[in-house]
């Protein structure tokens, strides 16, 4: 089998192709990337080390898609993934990445007619419609009651019915627009798909960022010692998110390559659920914990643009359909990724410190 996935240098991708080569050797897995983001370039030996067949180029550019070889699956983990991104009036990048970039990737499966993998994102859903959701102040964290006024909400956390109507950031956009495309090459070009929306994707070997990336900042602050602050909702850091760890991600794309034909044509909504959730509050306590660092955190009242004050992923669907779940947990998460900066600090200090 021979699998394009593209942002394959970046977090999610170069992990995906490194535990893909890792399980099947015989498969020959090729890594599309154009570097933009800053850390991806320490990826390229980790790829070159495990087998995987390191690709410079851009999926905006359909030039790049012709000099590559024909393929039997198309992983597309490429994306501008700051939900900031555009909002200062240049989404330029972010629209041709996101949108156009998904666009070539499709034209080159068709040529193909390799099958089509799309990591979408939970941020497809409106933000106006989330921050309506009933939900309840515990001592920690928000929680989402299970007495909702739309469909698709439960105490479960958000589901794929979900309405989809209002504003949800240009990245969410970008994404949504994407898998419109893709629904319809699935319809009426007859190329087998699926489309999973991720909520807070993490784990060992992500550049974290305020925008985006956020469980590995905050551990990284602790384990650099640096402030972090609470932003918006009071500055209680009672915001809440699922997070789902790589390794849990990779076990549902491994599954989907080898069984596309149960779920071709899906939308499956995939995160960590309610199971693998935390506030700020909580995940301080549990940095502090595993790196036994107190450091200085700030109270922010006024909430940040775009944001939200709980998601949580339902994989009531997923889990019905493909059997997955996933396994790892919020202390374990840190944990991999405290050991992760201890046998890294070096490299990893002038980017996350």
């Amino acid at each position: 089998m021979k699998i394009l996935i593209t942002g394959g240098a970046g977090f999610v991708g170069s992990a995906l192709a490194i535990s893909l080569k890792a399980n099947y050797p015989s498969y020959e897995i090729l890594a599309l990337d154009n570097l933009k983001r800053r850390g991806s370039e320490l990826n390229l030996s980790r790829l070159k080390k495990a087998g995987v067949d390191f690709l410079h180029g851009d999926i905006r550019s359909k030039e790049d898609f012709d000099a590559l070889p024909a393929v039997d699956k198309i992983i597309e983990a490429s994306a501008e993934p700051s939900v900031l991104a555009g909002l200062d009036g240049t989404p330029d990048y972010l629209i041709n990445t996101n949108l156009f970039g998904t666009i070539n990737c499709l034209n080159y499966a068709l040529k193909h007619r390799a099958d089509f993998i799309f990591l979408s994102t939970s941020r497809v859903y409106p933000i106006k419609t989330l921050e309506t959701l009933n939900f309840e102040e515990a001592e920690t964290r928000f929680v989402l009651a299970d007495a909702q006024p739309v469909k698709g909400a439960s105490a479960q956390g958000i589901a794929e019915d979900f309405p989809l109507d209002g504003p949800r950031s240009l990245y969410g956009t970008t994404k949504l627009a994407s898998e419109l495309i893709i629904q319809e090459y699935n319809e009426f070009y007859g190329l087998k798909t699926v489309i999973n929306r991720c909520g807070v994707i993490t784990g060992p070997w992500q550049m974290g960022k305020v925008d985006q990336g956020v469980m590995v900042l905050w551990i990284a602050k602790h384990y650099f010692e640096q402030q972090l602050s609470y932003i918006g909702y009071g500055g209680t850091g009672k915001q809440t998110r699922d997070m789902l760890h790589i390794a849990d991600l990779y076990r549902l794309i491994d599954w989907q390559l080898h069984n596309l034909e149960q779920v071709n044509g899906e939308i499956l909504n995939a995160g960590g659920g309610v199971q693998s959730s935390a506030s700020l509050q909580e995940l301080t306590k549990v940095c502090q914990e595993v790196t036994g660092k107190t450091i200085p955190i700030k109270q922010v009242t006024e909430n940040r643009t775009a944001d939200i004050r709980l998601y949580v992923t339902d994989n009531r669907k997923v889990t019905r359909l493909t059997g997955w779940q996933p396994q790892i947990g919020i202390k374990q998460i840190v944990t991999d990724i405290h050991e992760w900066l201890d046998a890294n600090r070096d490299a990893l200090a002038p980017i996350l410190k």
